[in-house]
């Protein structure tokens, strides 16, 4: 390593964010160079994606200029695309150049996991990105505006799969909006139909029965036709094929069913399960002291010896831990073990409705939604202050 070492971190995610923000913290002038390489100049929000994709808010909420949350005469800001990880040379190949490093931080995050399902890779829509978001709002109001002119039924036809957090908020926003649609594009609502679709017995793990029955109660009276139980075994260009053979025609079909690491991960030759790699103690590859993987592709493993779901809340948390760690090695000390600390679980329903479990105590209905708007509040407060929090917060 040289005298000044050379700290790469891959993706302004929620862990990239949190560790680049903290270095400038722990880190003094000259002890190190830190470049943040992401994809795009701004931060995006993930758990607040499901309402721009259903269109009951605007993008700007969800994303934030990365330039607003960084000092950028401590941190060198690389707006590319990661092409190639290669550990044994300490280079990241990017789209349009190449960067060395002493200590990589790979916080790039994860893809969709289909499972295998054929035709859901190429034929279903995913809740991954601003652009992505982009493409299922302006899809769904062209859906209705095809619809005024050929009268096809499956245009007005909505399937969401999967009903974990990413698709039971993204379906309760969905059907908080079709009704304004419809008034908008002269549509009969009773032509609507809109399905959630989930293959595992119950939806929305980590809830117990009270809160998920309130829950799907919430969806059923909204109109959401609930396939809890019954998994996808098809998709293809004009809706899904689920359970036994029954066959929904839909001009629109989103999948949630679930995330893996990302492909670069398992291309630079870690040791992976489903593209994400069990990590040290401390938060680093195995095999390599100079390398922390955090946020969507590392897996860390609770006391059962089970994985922790790769959550906002654990990214925030690794990210803070990470560059505590890089300056303890930078200095020669003892680095510092990383243990997750479980604050609690917030599921938005659409507007007024949320379920929660937080300190132990369960809420649900328009409590809990205040309480899920004050996780976001907190997080705009973690990462920007007051003046983030006024310029993007909601308050009602």
């Amino acid at each position: 390593m040289s005298n000044i070492p050379k700290i790469v971190i891959l993706g302004a995610g929620y862990g990239g964010i949190l560790t680049a923000q903290r270095l400038q913290k722990e880190l003094n002038y000259n002890e190190a160079d830190v470049t943040l390489v992401n994809r795009h100049d701004y931060h995006y929000i993930t758990t607040h994606l499901h309402m721009p994709a259903a269109g009951t808010d605007t993008i700007d909420h969800a994303r934030v200029p990365i330039s607003k949350l960084i000092d950028e005469f401590k941190i060198d800001l690389v707006k590319s695309a990661v092409k190639d990880i290669r550990p044994h040379e300490k280079k990241v190949i990017l789209e349009d150049g190449t960067l060395s490093y002493d200590i990589l931080v790979v916080s790039l995050g994860g893809e969709p996991e289909t499972f295998g399902i054929p035709g859901m890779k190429d034929h279903a829509m995913t809740i991954r990105s601003i652009n992505s978001v982009r493409l299922i709002r302006e899809h769904i109001e062209y859906q209705f505006a095809c619809y005024k002119n050929d009268s096809i039924a499956s245009r007005l036809r909505f399937v969401v799969g999967g009903a974990g957090f990413s698709g039971v908020e993204f379906v309760s926003e969905l059907a908080d909006r079709l009704p304004l649609l419809c008034k908008e594009f002269d549509v009969d609502p009773e032509k609507v139909e809109l399905y959630n679709v989930e293959a595992a017995p119950t939806p929305l793990p980590g809830f117990d029965k009270e809160l998920v029955e309130y829950a799907m109660d919430v969806l059923k009276n909204k109109g959401i036709i609930l396939r809890i139980g019954v998994p996808i075994k098809e998709c293809f260009a004009g809706g899904v094929i689920i359970g036994d053979g029954e066959r929904i025609e839909a001009s629109t079909v989103v999948w949630t069913g679930g995330i893996r690491g990302n492909k670069l991960i398992e291309n630079a030759g870690f040791e992976v399960t489903r593209g994400r790699v069990k990590v040290d103690e401390y938060l680093r590859a195995p095999g390599y002291d100079h390398i922390y993987i955090i946020g969507d592709s590392s897996l860390v493993l609770n006391k059962e010896g089970r994985p922790y779901p790769p959550t906002a809340q654990i990214a925030m948390q690794q990210g803070v831990n990470c560059a505590k760690n890089i300056a303890l090695s930078i200095r020669g000390k003892q680095l510092s073990k990383f243990t997750f600390s479980h604050k609690g679980t917030v599921a938005s329903l659409g507007k007024g409705e949320a379920i929660a479990i937080v300190n132990g105590k369960k809420w649900k209905g328009w409590k809990a939604a205040q309480l899920k708007k004050a996780v976001d509040i907190r997080y705009l407060y973690v990462i920007g202050g007051i003046p983030l929090v006024l310029q993007k917060g909601r308050f009602f």
